[in-house]
């Protein structure tokens, strides 16, 4: 039915009722008039015998009892229905205030009662607490036992905070695993709510039986007060406010760990608005194109020649200038805009590759996130065959992490991209946990030394013995060695000890833009046009080969 069709049944309803009413009204002054006349007759003529009273009078008389009557059955029936319209309005109330399954107020009803607690707080000087709680990893608890467990895990969370917040506290579920808590606190003890929060993490955080299933839980609390903080202007807190200043404390002890709480603070705020900001502006720069390869030199110690370049890469955002890639590339990997903002980059290298000369190769440092796409090598052949660039010029770099995701994607991957006569190096080796087994399955050309450790080496009484160990490891397995991170001409002269190796650093020069390594590969003729160069001596293992690396590497 309609909501047209109801309003007008309702108001035909009404209207018999109204008249319904009227006519018993109008039947009971008649009954006094009639009566009045027709009684007193009744009873003489019961009494003397006499003739009765005129017969229209009685049937008047009987006719306004009957309508008396209904009268009186409608009334009931009336003051019922207004019963149950009570009933029925309490009902939809509480269900419009409170959340069905745990009997908490709701999303909708927890506004309003934070601002009814406001009032009551300013009355005797107390302040008003709003603690916004998220149970961590909810949804692996339902994914692992059924959404009947996480039911009764969402109930039983309800009951505990029911137990724990003080006498005038209220809860309300807020919808999914969130939950909110308010209550009032003295001014001058705001760790009485300290001592909440740390009770409530640790009452909820009890192993806890299911209907058979052993469930663990933990909660992030963020914490927002009516009180304004010495670093704001003093301003007037509504129960939106300071719910909208939890959720924020709250993302932040995820954010941080979870299982902790934090109170807000106006610095988050700012950092959300600015992650927001980061957010939509690495968007639209891929679609703008405002990201830019920087190239860092590669030497090779033995000759102290250019042997190539490592790409870093940055970002020219209109609002933020010149960012580094530590601080986009982390946020465009959890976007998931990282392969288009890779292969971008990756195009842009090869055109600037293909001024280069011959000898020169080009390294890929490709993020874990692109390792998972299982159609990369063909998109990344794709680019080669577009920008006729040969594969044996093309070197990729896989950090260890990488290796620990699906070793068996990784590694069907990396066979087939050595077979069109791609090379493959292991990045940042000495940092992860990749095992002697792992490299010997897994067909690696290089690896490189982790800049931790080469950075290790300027020092008089430094240790050699993990560079040692790594350059043993890469001989033995017949992989050439390249040393990140060098920025002393100590650590030069102490690897030039250990053998042919490849070394970058700011001992070399900062990174530069292609333009600038174009200037500098024409000073020494290595672009495509310059002859050929004799080939330097180790080049059996592997340090010969001209290397410009691509990176989204997470450094300056």
């Amino acid at each position: 039915m309609h909501k047209t069709d109801k309003r007008a049944d309702t108001r035909t309803k009404a209207s018999r009722d109204i008249i319904a009413i009227g006519i018993a009204v109008a039947a009971i002054v008649m009954f006094v008039g009639t009566g009045g006349t027709v009684l007193p007759q009744i009873l003489r003529s019961w009494s003397t015998g006499s003739a009765g009273p005129d017969a229209v009078l009685v049937n008047a008389l009987l006719l306004n009892i009957a309508l008396i009557i209904f009268g009186l059955r409608r009334y009931r029936e009336l003051i019922a229905e207004i019963e149950e319209r009570c009933k029925a309005e309490s009902r939809a109330q509480m269900l419009a205030e409170t959340d069905p399954l745990t009997g908490c107020l709701n999303r909708r009803s927890v506004t309003p009662e934070t601002d009814t607690l406001i009032k009551t707080a300013a009355k005797s000087d107390r302040a008003v607490a709003f603690l916004m709680i998220d149970l961590d990893n909810f949804k692996q608890v339902n994914d692992l036992n059924g959404h009947k467990v996480g039911d009764r895990l969402l109930k039983e969370t309800a009951d505990t905070l029911r137990k724990t917040m003080p006498a005038d506290g209220k809860i309300a579920r807020l919808g999914g695993d969130e939950f909110a808590c308010i209550m009032t606190f003295a001014k001058n003890a705001p760790d009485t709510i300290d001592q909440i929060a740390s009770a409530l993490i640790t009452a909820v955080g009890k192993p806890m039986t299911i209907d058979g299933y052993p469930v663990e839980i933990t909660i992030s609390v963020g914490i927002a007060t009516n009180m304004h903080q010495p670093s704001e202007d003093a301003v007037l807190l509504d129960g939106e406010a300071m719910m909208h200043r939890a959720d924020i404390a709250m993302y932040h002890a995820k954010k941080q760990g979870k299982d902790r709480y934090f109170w807000f603070d106006p610095s988050m705020e700012k950092e959300l608005r600015f992650r927001n900001e980061l957010e939509s502006g690495i968007k639209r720069g891929i679609l703008e194109g405002e990201y830019e390869p920087y190239y860092e030199q590669q030497i090779d110690l033995a000759t102290n020649e250019i042997v190539g370049f490592e790409m870093l890469a940055r970002w020219n955002s209109p609002e933020l200038g010149l960012v580094n890639p530590a601080v986009f590339i982390p946020v465009a990997e959890e976007l998931g805009v990282i392969a288009a903002l890779s292969e971008q980059l990756i195009e842009q290298s090869l055109k600037d590759a293909k001024d280069w000369h011959p000898s020169l190769t080009l390294s890929v440092n490709i993020s874990p996130i692109q390792l998972r796409d299982p159609w990369f090598s063909q998109k990344l052949l794709k680019l080669l065959v577009k920008h006729n660039f040969p594969p044996q010029r093309l070197e990729i770099e896989i950090t260890e992490s990488c290796l620990h995701e699906n070793i068996g994607v990784v590694k069907s991957m990396i066979t087939s991209l050595k077979t069109q006569g791609i090379k493959i190096s292991l990045d940042d080796f000495g940092t992860g946990y990749s095992s002697l087994s792992q490299l010997r399955s897994l067909p690696f050309d290089r690896l490189k030394i982790d800049r931790s450790f080469v950075g290790e080496l300027k020092e008089e009484d430094a240790s050699e013995k993990i560079v040692n160990a790594i350059i043993s490891l890469g001989d033995g397995l017949d992989m050439p060695v390249t040393a990140e991170g060098i920025e002393d001409q100590r650590v030069v002269d102490v690897l030039k000890d250990k053998g042919a190796i490849k070394g970058q650093g700011y001992l070399y020069g900062r990174p530069e833009t292609a333009a600038k390594v174009r200037e500098r590969l024409a000073a020494q003729g290595l672009l495509a046009n310059a002859p050929a160069r004799a080939t330097p001596a180790g080049a059996s293992n592997g340090t010969a080969g001209r290397t410009h690396q691509l990176g989204l590497r997470k450094r300056a």
